[in-house]
C-alpha cells in the first residue's frame, strides 16, 4: 500500500529531477524520489 507524502525541495533539485524525467528514466517525480530513497536505504547499512 502506498501513502501520500509531501516534501519541500529547493528549486535547483527540482530542476535536476525534471531533467531526469525528460530523459525517460523515471515515470514521474514520485517514482524518482521512491527510487532514490530505496537506494539510500539499501546503501546505508
Amino acid at each position: 500500500m502506498k501513502h501520500k507524502l509531501s516534501i519541500t525541495m529547493d528549486e535547483g533539485t527540482i530542476l535536476r529531477i525534471r531533467d531526469k524525467l525528460r530523459d525517460g528514466l523515471f515515470r514521474n517525480k514520485s517514482h524518482f524520489i521512491e527510487y532514490a530513497v530505496q537506494r539510500f536505504l539499501e546503501n546505508e547499512s
